[in-house]
């Protein structure tokens, strides 16, 4: 034995069988990502059947070219699944045109405890009508054609993923893994999910809320100098005094006037640019440093540790002290040997 583990007793059994469903053009790592953390569960106790699926059975030419063979047919599938798990392909549209493919999705859905998707696999579901009235996320990059493309569906484009009843969503392509472990931690608990994160030396699950991006680095770059001079000043000195009177003085125009260049050239206000910069500074105080909560609310600009708790669990999902020790759960601790 490789130390990989006992049997471990399930927390709550999502079912055993995970489908992947495959096809022409699919993000070659939004099925082989899963596919990983599945399989690798099983070596520390979890029971996965991972079936990897297309419409005929026939293999598939993925996204880089790269050709991956099916496990079979939907007809050699058991009467119930576990999860259903749906990934994308970058030409979106080809996908949901596919009929027997969203109509296959719709049927399998019907038959599984959970649905999941990666990607633009989200386009896929909501085609198939199972993101109706549901939030929803996908890659930042596609977020407003989802949107635009199904407005029955309340499209977050920020967060890694997105769990709304029985339904998850991630964002793009490497947060399958990220989505992949939260199901496995939910299903086994999370020592079986630490341990895959371990072997497959990523971290353990980001927190669902977590962004997909970060603020300071955020795509959409201000042309207007007023605003760019007040995103300088807050990255610089997350922990400053950054009210809307300062902030709208840093760049020379009134504190309304600011605001509305904000929310047309970075898409949020002001404040919550603040905000987020300050979640990000205290992320990485949380996962680098040895502070106590107290400290790290105040070097990152909170004040204190309970205004740190309430945005944190309000922006990620999970208190600071989870955060830290999931960030720092791949640190210093043995390593299983590869078997």
């Amino acid at each position: 034995m490789d130390g990989i583990a006992r049997r471990a007793s399930p927390v709550s059994r999502g079912g055993r069988t995970v489908v992947i469903v495959a096809f022409d053009g699919v993000q070659l790592l939004d099925v082989t990502g899963p596919v990983e953390v599945f399989t690798t569960a099983n070596h520390y106790g979890a029971d996965y059947d991972v079936r990897v699926i297309s419409l005929a059975g026939d293999a598939v030419t993925t996204s880089s070219g790269l050709v991956i063979s099916a496990d079979g047919t939907p007809g050699t599938l058991p009467p119930r699944l576990g999860t259903l798990l749906v990934p994308g392909r970058r030409d979106w549209r080809s996908a949901v045109a596919d009929t027997d493919l969203v109509g296959l999705v719709a049927r399998l859905s019907g038959r599984a405890k959970r649905v999941a998707s990666v990607c633009a696999g989200a386009f896929v579901l909501a085609e198939a009508g199972i993101l109706d009235g549901r939030r929803a996320a996908t890659h930042w990059e596609l977020a407003s054609q989802l949107a635009t493309a199904y407005p029955q569906v309340c499209v977050d484009g920020n967060p890694v993923f997105v769990r709304d009843g029985q339904v998850t969503t991630s964002a793009g392509i490497t947060a399958g893994i990220d989505l992949s472990l939260s199901l496995v931690e939910e299903d086994w608990g999370a020592d079986v999910a630490r341990n895959v994160a371990r072997q497959l030396v990523v971290f353990m699950a980001r927190p669902g809320g977590q962004a997909q991006f970060s603020a300071r680095l955020a795509p959409r770059q201000p042309r207007h100098p007023a605003v760019r001079r007040v995103m300088d000043r807050v990255t610089a000195d997350p922990a400053g005094r950054h009210t809307r009177a300062t902030l709208a003085a840093s760049g020379g125009v009134s504190a309304r006037h600011l605001e509305r260049l904000f929310r047309s050239e970075v898409g949020i206000t002001p404040g919550r640019y603040v905000e987020a910069v300050r979640v990000e500074a205290a992320q990485a105080l949380l996962a680098d440093g040895t502070g106590t909560v107290e400290e790290v609310a105040r070097q990152a600009g909170f004040g204190s540790s309970e205004s740190l708790r309430r945005v944190f669990r309000h922006t990620l999902g999970v208190s600071p002290t989870v955060y830290r020790a999931r960030f720092r759960s791949t640190v210093g601790a043995p390593r299983p040997v590869a078997g």
